[in-house]
C-alpha cells in the first residue's frame, strides 16, 4: 500500500470523484450542496469529475466506496461523517478499509485549543479534565494514519483560520467535513497544492459556451448529432438542456480547444436560430410559455 499511496500523492490529476456520506442526506433532512460545489470546483480547474455517490453512515459501504474510488480516480473527496457524535464514523470506516489505526493528532489538538471557542452550553468545558464532551471533541481529530509514510502528506492544514485538517488516506482520498462553509473553505485552501499536478498547470480549466435557442430540442437534435460527431474528436462535448417554463432552451459546448470552439459559433447560431450568451437567462423574453422537449 505504501508505494501506491506515495505515487497517488504526487501523480498528475486527471479524474476526480466525490463521496457524500450521511443518513441525513438520504433521508431528505439535509440538502446536499457540496457535490454541486465540488463539480464547479473541478470544472474550474479542468479536472474531469467522473462520479458522485451518496451513501449512508455505514462502515462497510463507506470503506468499499473509498477503496474503489481511490483505485479508480486520481483525486477523491469525501464529505460528512467526521463530527463528535456516535454516527460520525468516516474516519474509523476509511481507516479500517485501508488497514490503518486511528491516532490522536497533536497538532490538530493544539489548533483546536487555539482556534475553537467553547459552546455556550459548555461554559465550564476544559481540555485538562476528562469528560464526555472532551472525548466527543477528540473524536474529530483521531485520524487514520499510515505510520510508514510521511505524516505531512496525510494531514493537511490549508487554512490558518481553521483547526480542521484535511486527512488524506492512501494518497488520494481527502476526508472533508460535511458543513458546506467548511467544505468549500478547505477546498479553496487546497487549491494551491493541486494546481502543480494538473494537466493545465495554470489552472485555467475548460471552456463552456452557451447558446440560447428558441427551437425545441427535438427540432435541433439532428443537427446536434452531426455537431457532436465533428466536435468530440477534438475533445469538445456538445450538450442540450431544456428550460421548462421559458421560451428558450440551451445548447452548450465544453472543451479546452478555445480556438476550435470559437470557430463553431457562427455555424451553431445559424443552425439553432440562436445566439451565444454568457448566462442562460440573457436571451429570455417576457413570455413564459413552455417548450416542447
Amino acid at each position: 500500500m505504501t508505494s501506491s499511496a506515495d505515487d497517488k500523492t504526487h501523480r498528475m490529476i486527471h479524474t476526480a470523484a466525490c463521496l457524500i456520506i450521511g443518513d441525513e442526506v438520504l433521508g431528505g433532512k439535509t440538502i446536499d450542496t457540496n457535490s454541486s460545489h465540488f463539480a464547479k470546483y473541478c470544472f474550474s480547474l479542468g479536472i474531469n469529475l467522473k462520479r458522485i455517490e451518496v451513501i449512508a453512515d455505514d462502515e462497510g459501504e463507506i470503506g468499499e466506496a473509498a477503496r474503489r474510488m481511490s483505485d479508480k480516480y486520481d483525486f477523491v473527496v469525501t464529505s460528512g461523517g467526521i463530527g463528535p457524535t456516535h454516527d460520525d464514523i468516516t474516519y474509523q470506516s476509511i481507516g479500517k478499509a485501508f488497514g490503518l489505526k486511528l491516532k490522536l493528532h497533536e497538532d490538530a489538538l493544539r489548533r483546536m485549543k487555539a482556534l475553537s471557542k467553547p459552546h455556550p452550553s459548555q461554559p465550564n468545558f476544559s481540555y485538562d479534565e476528562p469528560s464526555p464532551a472532551l472525548e466527543a471533541k477528540l473524536r474529530m481529530i483521531r485520524l487514520p494514519i499510515d505510520q510508514s509514510r510521511d505524516e505531512k502528506d496525510q494531514v493537511l492544514f490549508v487554512d490558518e483560520t481553521l483547526w480542521v485538517p484535511i486527512n488524506v488516506v492512501n494518497g488520494n482520498v481527502h476526508i472533508l467535513p460535511g458543513i458546506p462553509r467548511l467544505f468549500s473553505q478547505l477546498l479553496d485552501g487546497l487549491k494551491p497544492r493541486l494546481v502543480p499536478r494538473l494537466t493545465d498547470p495554470e489552472g485555467k480549466g475548460v471552456y463552456r459556451m452557451l447558446f440560447s435557442t428558441p427551437m425545441a430540442e427535438s427540432q435541433v437534435a439532428g443537427y446536434l448529432t452531426e455537431l457532436a460527431a465533428k466536435a468530440e474528436p477534438r475533445g469538445v462535448k456538445v450538450g442540450s438542456y431544456p428550460r421548462w417554463g421559458h421560451k428558450r432552451n440551451t445548447v452548450t459546448l465544453v472543451g479546452r480547444d478555445k480556438v476550435f470552439m470559437e470557430s463553431l459559433i457562427p455555424e451553431i447560431e445559424r443552425n439553432v436560430e440562436g445566439v451565444k450568451v454568457d448566462k442562460e437567462e440573457d436571451a429570455d423574453g417576457s413570455d413564459d410559455e413552455d417548450l416542447e422537449s
